[in-house]
Protein backbone atom coordinates (compact mmCIF):
# COMPACT_ATOMS: atom_id res chain seq x y z
CA UNK A 1 0.00 0.00 0.00
CA UNK A 2 1.49 3.44 -0.85
CA UNK A 3 2.11 6.24 1.55
CA UNK A 4 -0.30 8.59 0.17
CA UNK A 5 -3.32 5.96 0.96
CA UNK A 6 -1.85 5.37 4.14
CA UNK A 7 -2.32 8.72 5.32
CA UNK A 8 -5.68 9.49 3.28
CA UNK A 9 -7.43 6.35 5.56
CA UNK A 10 -5.60 7.64 8.99
CA UNK A 11 -6.87 11.10 8.39
CA UNK A 12 -10.38 9.86 7.25
CA UNK A 13 -10.65 7.59 10.83
CA UNK A 14 -9.35 10.79 12.21
CA UNK A 15 -12.21 12.86 10.97
CA UNK A 16 -15.07 10.37 10.89
CA UNK A 17 -13.97 9.69 14.73
CA UNK A 18 -14.20 13.05 15.54
CA UNK A 19 -17.33 13.88 13.35
CA UNK A 20 -19.07 11.28 15.16
CA UNK A 21 -17.92 12.93 18.90
CA UNK A 22 -18.90 15.87 18.01
CA UNK A 23 -22.70 14.27 17.43
CA UNK A 24 -22.84 14.89 13.26
CA UNK A 25 -22.29 10.80 12.42
CA UNK A 26 -18.89 11.65 10.46
CA UNK A 27 -20.82 9.73 6.76
CA UNK A 28 -19.29 12.47 4.71
CA UNK A 29 -16.75 14.81 5.76
CA UNK A 30 -14.17 11.72 5.86
CA UNK A 31 -15.07 11.08 2.24
CA UNK A 32 -14.21 14.72 1.27
CA UNK A 33 -10.98 13.96 3.47
CA UNK A 34 -9.69 11.05 1.65
CA UNK A 35 -10.74 11.67 -1.47
CA UNK A 36 -8.75 15.28 -1.27
CA UNK A 37 -5.63 13.23 0.09
CA UNK A 38 -5.75 10.17 -2.48
CA UNK A 39 -8.61 10.31 -5.39
CA UNK A 40 -7.97 6.53 -6.32
CA UNK A 41 -8.70 5.52 -2.12
CA UNK A 42 -12.42 4.20 -3.60
CA UNK A 43 -10.84 2.08 -6.50
CA UNK A 44 -8.43 0.29 -3.83
CA UNK A 45 -10.51 0.03 -1.24
CA UNK A 46 -13.19 -2.17 -3.34
CA UNK A 47 -10.66 -3.89 -5.46
CA UNK A 48 -9.20 -5.85 -2.29
CA UNK A 49 -12.88 -6.72 -1.59
CA UNK A 50 -13.19 -10.49 -1.84
CA UNK A 51 -16.98 -10.45 -3.79
CA UNK A 52 -16.76 -6.86 -5.06
CA UNK A 53 -19.20 -4.64 -5.20
CA UNK A 54 -23.00 -4.31 -6.15
CA UNK A 55 -24.51 -0.45 -6.68
CA UNK A 56 -28.28 0.52 -6.33
CA UNK A 57 -29.45 2.97 -7.17
CA UNK A 58 -32.83 4.54 -8.27
CA UNK A 59 -35.15 7.69 -8.00
CA UNK A 60 -37.24 6.25 -5.28
CA UNK A 61 -36.89 2.75 -2.89
CA UNK A 62 -32.71 2.47 -3.22
CA UNK A 63 -32.33 3.29 -0.11
CA UNK A 64 -34.53 0.25 1.53
CA UNK A 65 -33.60 -2.33 -1.38
CA UNK A 66 -30.04 -1.61 -0.29
CA UNK A 67 -30.86 -2.42 3.50
CA UNK A 68 -32.58 -5.20 2.29
CA UNK A 69 -30.00 -6.60 0.13
CA UNK A 70 -27.46 -5.61 2.96
CA UNK A 71 -29.42 -8.04 5.63
CA UNK A 72 -29.60 -10.56 3.59
CA UNK A 73 -25.62 -10.85 2.45
CA UNK A 74 -25.38 -10.73 6.79
CA UNK A 75 -28.31 -13.92 6.62
CA UNK A 76 -25.89 -15.55 4.74
CA UNK A 77 -22.81 -14.95 7.07
CA UNK A 78 -21.31 -12.68 4.77
CA UNK A 79 -19.71 -8.76 6.13
CA UNK A 80 -21.22 -6.27 4.17
CA UNK A 81 -19.73 -2.93 3.49
CA UNK A 82 -22.71 -0.24 3.08
CA UNK A 83 -23.49 3.30 3.03
CA UNK A 84 -26.05 2.19 5.79
CA UNK A 85 -26.85 5.98 6.84
CA UNK A 86 -27.94 6.84 3.26
CA UNK A 87 -25.20 9.17 2.44
CA UNK A 88 -25.05 7.88 -1.19
CA UNK A 89 -22.90 10.84 -2.86
CA UNK A 90 -19.64 10.06 -4.06
CA UNK A 91 -18.03 11.47 -0.27
CA UNK A 92 -20.78 9.25 1.37
CA UNK A 93 -19.55 6.24 -0.26
CA UNK A 94 -15.64 6.88 0.05
CA UNK A 95 -16.54 7.70 3.63
CA UNK A 96 -18.42 4.33 4.48
CA UNK A 97 -15.72 2.27 2.49
CA UNK A 98 -13.10 3.88 4.16
CA UNK A 99 -15.16 2.94 7.41
CA UNK A 100 -14.67 -0.64 6.85
CA UNK A 101 -11.00 -0.31 6.26
CA UNK A 102 -8.52 -0.90 8.61
CA UNK A 103 -5.61 1.57 8.55
CA UNK A 104 -3.21 -0.70 6.15
CA UNK A 105 -6.05 -0.81 3.34
CA UNK A 106 -7.87 -3.96 4.01
CA UNK A 107 -11.19 -4.11 3.62
CA UNK A 108 -13.30 -5.49 7.00
CA UNK A 109 -15.96 -7.18 4.95
CA UNK A 110 -16.42 -9.37 1.84
CA UNK A 111 -19.09 -7.32 -0.21
CA UNK A 112 -20.01 -3.87 -0.78
CA UNK A 113 -23.70 -3.00 -1.20
CA UNK A 114 -23.88 0.80 -2.07
CA UNK A 115 -26.63 2.91 -2.89
CA UNK A 116 -25.78 5.83 -5.38
CA UNK A 117 -27.34 9.02 -6.09
CA UNK A 118 -28.87 8.74 -9.34
CA UNK A 119 -26.44 11.59 -10.97
CA UNK A 120 -23.40 9.98 -9.47
CA UNK A 121 -23.62 6.09 -11.06
CA UNK A 122 -20.97 7.61 -13.75
CA UNK A 123 -18.42 8.38 -11.21
CA UNK A 124 -18.99 5.32 -8.56
CA UNK A 125 -18.88 2.77 -11.73
CA UNK A 126 -15.91 4.32 -12.28
CA UNK A 127 -14.14 4.17 -9.01
CA UNK A 128 -15.91 0.90 -7.60
CA UNK A 129 -16.02 -0.59 -11.12
CA UNK A 130 -19.17 -2.99 -9.72
CA UNK A 131 -19.60 -6.92 -10.32
CA UNK A 132 -23.59 -5.81 -10.68
CA UNK A 133 -25.77 -2.59 -11.01
CA UNK A 134 -29.17 -2.49 -10.32
CA UNK A 135 -31.50 0.48 -11.67
CA UNK A 136 -35.03 0.16 -9.93
CA UNK A 137 -36.97 3.32 -11.21
CA UNK A 138 -36.34 6.90 -12.70
CA UNK A 139 -39.35 9.57 -11.71
CA UNK A 140 -39.50 13.37 -11.80
CA UNK A 141 -37.56 14.49 -8.77
CA UNK A 142 -35.90 17.32 -7.70
CA UNK A 143 -35.47 19.75 -11.17
CA UNK A 144 -32.81 21.76 -9.98
CA UNK A 145 -30.51 19.13 -9.71
CA UNK A 146 -31.20 16.17 -11.98
CA UNK A 147 -33.74 17.75 -14.76
CA UNK A 148 -35.88 15.72 -16.54
CA UNK A 149 -35.97 11.82 -16.36
CA UNK A 150 -34.57 11.70 -20.05
CA UNK A 151 -31.39 13.10 -18.54
CA UNK A 152 -31.15 10.78 -15.90
CA UNK A 153 -31.42 8.00 -18.39
CA UNK A 154 -28.31 9.31 -20.80
CA UNK A 155 -26.15 9.60 -17.37
CA UNK A 156 -27.23 5.39 -16.68
CA UNK A 157 -26.60 4.74 -20.15
CA UNK A 158 -22.87 6.20 -19.98
CA UNK A 159 -22.20 4.58 -16.75
CA UNK A 160 -23.49 1.16 -18.28
CA UNK A 161 -21.74 1.20 -21.85
CA UNK A 162 -18.69 1.80 -18.83
CA UNK A 163 -19.43 -1.36 -17.21
CA UNK A 164 -17.15 -4.42 -17.23
CA UNK A 165 -18.42 -7.45 -20.01
CA UNK A 166 -18.47 -9.72 -16.45
CA UNK A 167 -20.87 -7.40 -14.60
CA UNK A 168 -24.90 -7.74 -14.17
CA UNK A 169 -27.35 -5.08 -14.85
CA UNK A 170 -30.58 -5.35 -12.43
CA UNK A 171 -33.28 -3.45 -14.33
CA UNK A 172 -37.11 -2.61 -13.60
CA UNK A 173 -38.71 -4.11 -16.61
CA UNK A 174 -42.07 -2.24 -15.17
CA UNK A 175 -39.98 1.13 -16.34
CA UNK A 176 -40.28 2.10 -19.69
CA UNK A 177 -37.26 4.04 -19.20
CA UNK A 178 -35.05 1.58 -17.03
CA UNK A 179 -36.09 -1.43 -19.08
CA UNK A 180 -34.75 0.23 -22.58
CA UNK A 181 -31.13 0.52 -20.87
CA UNK A 182 -30.82 -2.93 -21.24
CA UNK A 183 -29.92 -1.81 -24.87
CA UNK A 184 -26.49 -0.57 -23.61
CA UNK A 185 -25.45 -3.37 -21.57
CA UNK A 186 -21.92 -5.39 -22.30
CA UNK A 187 -22.60 -8.19 -20.52
CA UNK A 188 -25.51 -10.09 -18.89
CA UNK A 189 -29.00 -8.68 -17.90
CA UNK A 190 -31.61 -9.92 -15.37
CA UNK A 191 -34.94 -7.84 -15.00
CA UNK A 192 -37.75 -8.18 -12.60
CA UNK A 193 -41.27 -7.08 -12.52
CA UNK A 194 -44.96 -7.24 -11.30
CA UNK A 195 -47.27 -9.90 -13.03
CA UNK A 196 -50.04 -9.69 -10.81
CA UNK A 197 -53.03 -7.28 -11.96
CA UNK A 198 -55.00 -7.60 -8.81
CA UNK A 199 -53.70 -3.87 -7.91
CA UNK A 200 -53.23 -0.56 -10.02
CA UNK A 201 -55.40 0.49 -13.20
CA UNK A 202 -55.52 -0.06 -16.81
CA UNK A 203 -55.74 3.90 -17.58
CA UNK A 204 -52.29 6.05 -16.56
CA UNK A 205 -52.41 8.37 -13.51
CA UNK A 206 -51.76 11.41 -13.96
CA UNK A 207 -47.99 12.16 -12.59
CA UNK A 208 -46.79 9.48 -15.40
CA UNK A 209 -43.69 10.55 -16.54
CA UNK A 210 -42.69 8.45 -19.60
CA UNK A 211 -45.68 8.36 -21.86
CA UNK A 212 -43.78 7.62 -25.17
CA UNK A 213 -41.64 5.30 -26.46
CA UNK A 214 -37.91 5.31 -25.39
CA UNK A 215 -37.10 3.45 -28.82
CA UNK A 216 -38.90 5.51 -31.24
CA UNK A 217 -40.43 8.04 -29.79
CA UNK A 218 -44.04 7.30 -30.70
CA UNK A 219 -46.33 6.96 -27.91
CA UNK A 220 -46.67 4.09 -25.31
CA UNK A 221 -49.44 1.97 -24.88
CA UNK A 222 -50.08 1.05 -21.73
CA UNK A 223 -52.47 -2.37 -20.64
CA UNK A 224 -51.93 -2.16 -17.11
CA UNK A 225 -50.54 0.88 -14.41
CA UNK A 226 -49.81 0.23 -11.42
CA UNK A 227 -48.08 3.31 -10.61
CA UNK A 228 -46.32 6.64 -11.86
CA UNK A 229 -45.68 5.34 -15.39
CA UNK A 230 -44.68 1.90 -14.11
CA UNK A 231 -46.57 -1.32 -15.75
CA UNK A 232 -47.23 -3.04 -18.36
CA UNK A 233 -46.55 -1.67 -21.85
CA UNK A 234 -45.52 -1.74 -25.56
CA UNK A 235 -45.44 0.36 -28.73
CA UNK A 236 -47.53 -0.28 -31.69
CA UNK A 237 -44.97 1.89 -33.79
CA UNK A 238 -42.16 -0.03 -33.62
CA UNK A 239 -42.91 -2.91 -31.48
CA UNK A 240 -40.55 -2.33 -28.55
CA UNK A 241 -42.78 -3.60 -25.57
CA UNK A 242 -42.08 -4.44 -21.82
CA UNK A 243 -39.60 -7.66 -21.39
CA UNK A 244 -40.60 -10.83 -20.16
CA UNK A 245 -39.25 -10.23 -16.35
CA UNK A 246 -36.89 -12.98 -15.00
CA UNK A 247 -38.20 -12.60 -11.68
CA UNK A 248 -41.63 -12.23 -11.31
CA UNK A 249 -44.57 -11.32 -8.43
CA UNK A 250 -47.05 -13.67 -9.65
CA UNK A 251 -49.73 -12.56 -6.80
CA UNK A 252 -49.51 -9.71 -4.39
CA UNK A 253 -52.18 -9.03 -1.38
CA UNK A 254 -51.73 -6.12 0.84
CA UNK A 255 -52.57 -7.73 4.80
CA UNK A 256 -53.77 -6.03 8.10
CA UNK A 257 -51.38 -4.43 9.89
CA UNK A 258 -49.46 -2.94 7.11
CA UNK A 259 -47.27 -5.80 5.46
CA UNK A 260 -47.68 -7.27 1.87
CA UNK A 261 -47.75 -10.78 0.71
CA UNK A 262 -45.82 -11.69 -2.82
CA UNK A 263 -45.28 -15.02 -4.48
CA UNK A 264 -42.53 -14.37 -6.54
CA UNK A 265 -41.42 -16.92 -9.68
CA UNK A 266 -37.88 -17.37 -10.32
CA UNK A 267 -36.87 -20.01 -13.14
CA UNK A 268 -39.90 -22.00 -12.66
CA UNK A 269 -40.01 -22.18 -8.94
CA UNK A 270 -42.31 -19.89 -6.61
CA UNK A 271 -41.83 -18.52 -3.37
CA UNK A 272 -43.99 -16.71 -0.57
CA UNK A 273 -42.31 -14.00 0.65
CA UNK A 274 -44.01 -11.80 3.79
CA UNK A 275 -42.85 -8.16 3.38
CA UNK A 276 -43.02 -6.08 6.73
CA UNK A 277 -43.99 -2.66 5.06
CA UNK A 278 -47.03 -1.64 3.31
CA UNK A 279 -47.84 -0.23 0.21
CA UNK A 280 -46.93 -1.23 -3.45
CA UNK A 281 -43.80 0.75 -3.89
CA UNK A 282 -42.48 -1.46 -0.94
CA UNK A 283 -43.50 -4.32 -2.76
CA UNK A 284 -41.24 -3.40 -5.32
CA UNK A 285 -38.32 -2.76 -2.93
CA UNK A 286 -38.77 -5.77 -2.04
CA UNK A 287 -38.73 -7.73 -5.21
CA UNK A 288 -35.39 -5.64 -6.45
CA UNK A 289 -34.08 -6.96 -3.30
CA UNK A 290 -34.36 -10.40 -4.39
CA UNK A 291 -33.24 -10.37 -7.53
CA UNK A 292 -30.26 -8.33 -6.77
CA UNK A 293 -29.58 -10.77 -3.81
CA UNK A 294 -30.10 -14.23 -6.30
CA UNK A 295 -28.38 -12.61 -8.88
CA UNK A 296 -25.01 -11.91 -6.66
CA UNK A 297 -25.29 -15.69 -5.73
CA UNK A 298 -26.56 -15.44 -2.30
CA UNK A 299 -29.11 -18.17 -1.18
CA UNK A 300 -32.53 -17.53 -1.63
CA UNK A 301 -33.20 -18.55 2.15
CA UNK A 302 -31.12 -15.79 3.29
CA UNK A 303 -33.22 -13.60 0.66
CA UNK A 304 -36.20 -14.43 2.27
CA UNK A 305 -35.44 -14.55 5.21
CA UNK A 306 -33.68 -10.59 5.47
CA UNK A 307 -36.90 -9.70 3.94
CA UNK A 308 -39.25 -10.86 6.06
CA UNK A 309 -37.34 -9.41 9.38
CA UNK A 310 -36.98 -5.65 7.74
CA UNK A 311 -37.31 -3.11 9.98
CA UNK A 312 -37.60 -0.40 8.35
CA UNK A 313 -34.30 2.27 7.39
CA UNK A 314 -34.42 5.51 9.08
CA UNK A 315 -37.03 7.95 8.10
CA UNK A 316 -38.43 5.64 5.63
CA UNK A 317 -41.44 3.86 7.65
CA UNK A 318 -40.24 4.26 10.58
CA UNK A 319 -41.97 3.12 13.59
CA UNK A 320 -41.02 5.03 16.96
CA UNK A 321 -42.69 4.02 20.02
CA UNK A 322 -43.51 6.58 22.03
CA UNK A 323 -45.22 6.35 25.39
CA UNK A 324 -48.55 4.34 24.72
CA UNK A 325 -48.39 5.46 21.24
CA UNK A 326 -46.45 5.61 18.21
CA UNK A 327 -45.00 8.14 14.98
CA UNK A 328 -44.16 6.83 11.60
CA UNK A 329 -41.48 8.51 9.41
CA UNK A 330 -42.47 8.14 5.64
CA UNK A 331 -39.76 10.38 3.30
CA UNK A 332 -41.43 12.36 0.62
CA UNK A 333 -39.80 13.80 -2.02
CA UNK A 334 -41.90 13.76 -5.35
CA UNK A 335 -45.18 13.27 -6.82
CA UNK A 336 -45.09 9.50 -7.22
CA UNK A 337 -43.78 8.83 -3.69
CA UNK A 338 -46.01 10.83 -1.78
CA UNK A 339 -48.94 9.58 -3.37
CA UNK A 340 -47.58 6.02 -2.97
CA UNK A 341 -47.10 7.39 0.62
CA UNK A 342 -50.94 8.23 0.66
CA UNK A 343 -51.94 5.20 -1.07
CA UNK A 344 -50.69 3.02 1.76
CA UNK A 345 -51.48 5.70 4.80
CA UNK A 346 -55.78 4.89 2.78
CA UNK A 347 -55.10 1.37 3.38
CA UNK A 348 -54.48 1.22 7.10
CA UNK A 349 -56.11 2.71 10.13
CA UNK A 350 -56.69 5.99 10.13
CA UNK A 351 -54.09 8.33 12.37
CA UNK A 352 -55.05 10.77 14.57
CA UNK A 353 -52.97 13.55 13.59
CA UNK A 354 -50.46 13.85 10.21
CA UNK A 355 -47.89 16.25 10.55
CA UNK A 356 -46.05 17.25 6.67
CA UNK A 357 -42.86 18.77 7.08
CA UNK A 358 -41.93 21.03 3.98
CA UNK A 359 -38.84 21.70 3.58
CA UNK A 360 -37.21 24.03 0.09
CA UNK A 361 -33.26 23.32 0.91
CA UNK A 362 -30.76 21.93 -1.65
CA UNK A 363 -31.30 17.97 -0.71
CA UNK A 364 -34.82 18.66 -0.31
CA UNK A 365 -35.36 20.80 -4.20
CA UNK A 366 -36.02 24.28 -4.07
CA UNK A 367 -38.86 23.98 -6.30
CA UNK A 368 -41.57 22.81 -4.30
CA UNK A 369 -43.92 22.72 -7.11
CA UNK A 370 -44.10 19.36 -7.85
CA UNK A 371 -46.46 19.43 -4.25
CA UNK A 372 -49.16 20.45 -7.23
CA UNK A 373 -48.97 17.05 -8.49
CA UNK A 374 -49.56 15.51 -5.39
CA UNK A 375 -53.04 14.18 -5.21
CA UNK A 376 -54.25 15.23 -1.53
CA UNK A 377 -57.69 15.60 -2.32
CA UNK A 378 -57.82 11.72 -0.65
CA UNK A 379 -57.11 13.77 2.51
CA UNK A 380 -60.09 15.85 2.12
CA UNK A 381 -62.83 12.76 2.96
CA UNK A 382 -60.66 11.64 5.91
CA UNK A 383 -61.08 13.26 9.44
CA UNK A 384 -57.62 13.04 10.72
CA UNK A 385 -56.23 16.95 11.96
CA UNK A 386 -53.37 18.39 9.67
CA UNK A 387 -49.90 19.90 11.25
CA UNK A 388 -48.30 21.79 8.46
CA UNK A 389 -44.54 22.70 9.57
CA UNK A 390 -41.21 22.89 7.37
CA UNK A 391 -39.77 26.12 5.59
CA UNK A 392 -42.93 26.01 3.68
CA UNK A 393 -45.30 25.11 6.08
CA UNK A 394 -47.96 27.75 4.32
CA UNK A 395 -47.27 26.61 1.52
CA UNK A 396 -48.76 22.78 2.17
CA UNK A 397 -51.44 24.46 3.70
CA UNK A 398 -52.70 26.58 0.45
CA UNK A 399 -52.33 23.19 -1.66
CA UNK A 400 -54.56 20.87 1.33
CA UNK A 401 -56.88 24.18 1.03
CA UNK A 402 -57.03 23.67 -2.67
CA UNK A 403 -57.65 19.78 -2.44
CA UNK A 404 -60.60 20.38 -0.56
CA UNK A 405 -59.54 19.70 3.00
CA UNK A 406 -61.39 21.46 5.77
CA UNK A 407 -59.52 24.69 7.02
CA UNK A 408 -60.51 24.09 10.31
CA UNK A 409 -58.36 20.45 10.03
CA UNK A 410 -55.27 22.29 9.16
CA UNK A 411 -52.99 23.75 11.44
CA UNK A 412 -49.59 25.66 10.43
CA UNK A 413 -46.46 25.39 12.78
CA UNK A 414 -43.50 26.51 10.35
CA UNK A 415 -40.68 25.70 13.26
CA UNK A 416 -40.17 22.01 13.51
CA UNK A 417 -39.41 21.75 17.67
CA UNK A 418 -42.90 22.85 18.08
CA UNK A 419 -44.40 20.50 15.58
CA UNK A 420 -42.42 17.37 17.11
CA UNK A 421 -43.42 18.36 20.40
CA UNK A 422 -47.16 18.37 19.39
CA UNK A 423 -46.98 15.41 17.25
CA UNK A 424 -45.35 13.58 20.66
CA UNK A 425 -47.82 15.24 22.69
CA UNK A 426 -50.75 13.19 20.72
CA UNK A 427 -48.48 9.73 20.43
CA UNK A 428 -47.83 10.06 24.27
CA UNK A 429 -51.45 10.25 25.14
CA UNK A 430 -51.66 6.90 23.23
CA UNK A 431 -52.36 8.40 19.56
CA UNK A 432 -51.01 7.76 16.10
CA UNK A 433 -49.40 10.40 13.58
CA UNK A 434 -48.07 9.40 10.44
CA UNK A 435 -45.18 12.04 9.47
CA UNK A 436 -44.77 12.68 6.04
CA UNK A 437 -40.97 15.16 5.77
CA UNK A 438 -38.59 16.06 2.99
CA UNK A 439 -35.09 15.22 3.36
CA UNK A 440 -33.49 18.19 5.41
CA UNK A 441 -37.38 18.13 7.69
CA UNK A 442 -36.55 13.92 7.89
CA UNK A 443 -33.26 14.35 9.46
CA UNK A 444 -34.52 17.82 11.80
CA UNK A 445 -37.59 15.69 13.03
CA UNK A 446 -35.02 12.56 13.49
CA UNK A 447 -32.49 15.21 15.14
CA UNK A 448 -35.61 16.70 17.63
CA UNK A 449 -36.61 13.03 18.41
CA UNK A 450 -33.21 11.78 19.23
CA UNK A 451 -32.96 14.72 22.20
CA UNK A 452 -35.85 13.81 23.49
CA UNK A 453 -34.19 10.29 23.43
CA UNK A 454 -37.18 8.80 21.25
CA UNK A 455 -34.63 7.16 18.79
CA UNK A 456 -30.29 6.40 17.86
CA UNK A 457 -28.36 8.69 16.22
CA UNK A 458 -29.34 7.48 12.11
CA UNK A 459 -25.64 6.60 11.69
CA UNK A 460 -25.77 3.98 14.70
CA UNK A 461 -29.28 2.29 13.02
Amino acid sequence: MSVRLYLALAAGHLTGALSRRLGSGGTVLPGHVVSRLDPGALRHIVAQIRLGAAIISGTNGKTTTARMVSQAATSAGLRPIANRSGSNLTSGIVAAAVAHTSLVGRPLGDVAILEVDEAHVPAVVDAANPRLLALTNVFRDQLDRYGEVDLIAATWRIAIERLDPSAVLVLNADDPIVAHLREAAPGRVVTYGVNDEAVGSPTLPHEADKRLCPACGARLRYTWSYYGHIGHYACAACGWQRPAPDVAVTQLAFRAGGTTELTVEQGGTSRRIRVPLPGLYNAYNALAAFAITTTLGIAESAAIAAIESFSAVFGRQERVAVGSGELTLALVKNPVGFNQVLQALAMGEPPDLIVIAINDLFADGTDVSWLWDVDFEVLAESEPRILCTGLRAHDMALRLKYAGVAEERVVVEPPLGAAVEAALTTARAGGHVAAFPTYTAMLQMRGELQRRGCVAPFWED
